[in-house]
């Protein structure tokens, strides 16, 4: 297959990341858009899918050439800090040769009462709904599944908590008050996870909600029970 050329301009051409304290693949698959498994393939990180502080990952295919117009002064840039590996995070998706079957079995509820602020929207930038509430007001597991990130890493989120629930979903909680589950932990659909809080830059108390499917936003109002709009 001949290779793609990608310009890339600005801070948000990214091409590589590196790993801070308390990410996870996952993690950097949600910042990024992409699926675990596709960051995996291009790194070349075998199951269970361990990254390390410090370690540099590709985000982008590996078939695609880059040409970045500053490059000169980028390489005069010095390069983030490498700090020494304190911990391997070894996370077991959720992978399985029942792949349709386990995502056609997902059964969803609203995380949290309160009215949606803000719908899913591609020309907003919006990647999910924002739902408000009172601030400790309790939200769930919109769906059963494991932890595979819960921390305050992603720049703008605050307290965040991403649920694999599949070979193909996953799901996010933001702007929490305080997360009640770890990395890890199965959890069943509507357990109790975090309480609703206004961290990470949020004008109000809010749950910023979204679904991913293989690395992907999607609109929660598709996967939501229609009653309780």
């Amino acid at each position: 297959m001949a290779a793609l050329l990608l310009v890339l301009s600005g801070c948000g051409g990214h091409v590589y990341h590196v790993v801070e304290p308390g990410e996870t693949l996952y993690s950097v698959g949600w910042l990024y858009g992409h699926d675990y498994r596709e960051l995996a393939k291009w790194n070349g990180i075998p199951p269970p899918y361990g990254v390390n502080v410090g370690q540099r990952l590709r985000v982008i295919p590996g078939d695609i050439v880059v040409f970045q117009p500053s490059l000169k002064a980028a390489a005069s840039k010095p390069l983030p800090a490498v700090k020494e590996s304190v911990t391997a995070r070894a996370l077991t998706p959720q992978v399985s040769s029942k792949s349709s079957a386990d995502n056609r079995d997902i059964t969803w509820q609203w995380p949290t009462q309160g009215k949606v602020l803000h719908y899913f929207s591609y020309s907003a930038l919006n990647k999910g709904i924002n739902i408000t509430g009172k601030r400790g007001q309790p939200v769930f597991a919109a769906a059963s599944g494991k932890v595979v990130y819960s921390g305050t890493g992603m720049v703008g989120m605050g307290n965040l908590i991403i649920i694999n629930h599949s070979t193909q979903y996953l799901s996010a909680y933001a702007h929490n008050d305080e997360n009640r589950v770890k990395e890890g932990q199965q959890v069943k659909r509507g357990e109790l996870i975090a309480s609703m809080g206004r961290s990470g830059g949020a004008r109000q108390v809010m749950l910023h909600f979204e679904i991913r499917r293989e690395g992907k936003p999607v609109d929660p109002m598709k996967f939501l029970p229609r009653k309780n709009r």
